[in-house]
């Protein structure tokens, strides 16, 4: 019998992915195969070819500096019509984590006034800002239709500004600064997409959000699915620490 297939696709593997973002995506691969899963990852980075986008069920999309993201941003405007289509057409899921949810915003300008335009995916920007937010974040959620409570790091100088009509928050910030440090949100989510700005590995110590990712890219695939449960002791223990923090 066939097991069940999942591919995921690591964008700008060899540019976005500073402070264990690749984590998220070896934590996505682990829990699919822990169910059983065939779980195929492929990288796209600048330039490359024979992608096969439309088999894409979940990108994942790491943070990067300023220079790497003015790289992929040029490179992005090329490719981002068919990321846009696989997600809003074709129901493929998102992560993507700080740099990668600027460029999939509309754009970012840097405190210098230099502006990197994004595909637009969320309609939101970013501008840059003279204080950079360093430390622990706890934010709560009810992306999973109940409150829950996603930790993570950032490390982040930007502020995003989303338009709040079109696009929904991740959560509300208890500790930290989280989007912008004024209105109290973090992240973004659209459709099956979800950006963040935290790191640190975000998945692994957020067990629910790596299978509410899994569960959305399987259903791409197969329509109706069901995830069967998985002993997340150990990542509720990490989650709970991280929440000890404050």
């Amino acid at each position: 019998m066939n097991k069940d297939l999942i591919t995921i696709c690591y964008l700008y593997s060899r540019s976005m992915s500073i402070y264990g973002d690749k984590g998220n995506v070896i934590c996505l691969q682990r829990r699919a195969e822990w169910r059983n899963k065939e779980v195929k990852v492929i990288e796209y980075n600048i330039d490359d070819k024979n992608i096969d986008w439309h088999d894409v069920d979940i990108f994942f999309f790491g943070g990067g500096q300023d220079l790497q993201q003015e790289a992929v941003a040029d490179d992005l405007q090329k490719v981002g019509s068919k990321i846009i289509e696989q997600v809003v057409k074709n129901k493929a899921a998102v992560l993507a984590i700080c740099g990668g949810l600027q460029l999939l915003a509309k754009y970012y300008e840097t405190i210098d006034g230099k502006k990197i335009d994004g595909i637009g995916l969320f309609e939101a920007y970013t501008v840059g800002g003279k204080r950079r937010f360093i430390g622990n974040v706890a934010i709560e959620t009810e992306l999973l239709g109940e409150k829950r409570i996603i930790v993570g790091f950032e490390n982040h100088s930007g502020r995003t500004y989303a338009d709040w009509q079109k696009v929904s928050p991740l959560g509300n910030v208890l500790v930290g600064g989280g989007n912008n440090g004024e209105d109290q949100t973090e992240g973004i989510v659209y459709l099956n997409a979800v950006g963040s700005y935290l790191h640190g590995s975000l998945l692994p110590k957020n067990p629910w959000l790596a299978d509410w990712l899994l569960l959305r890219g399987l259903e791409r695939r197969y329509e109706k699915y069901v995830l069967n449960d998985l002993d997340d002791q150990v990542e509720l223990h990490a989650n709970q620490a991280a929440r000890n923090w404050h």
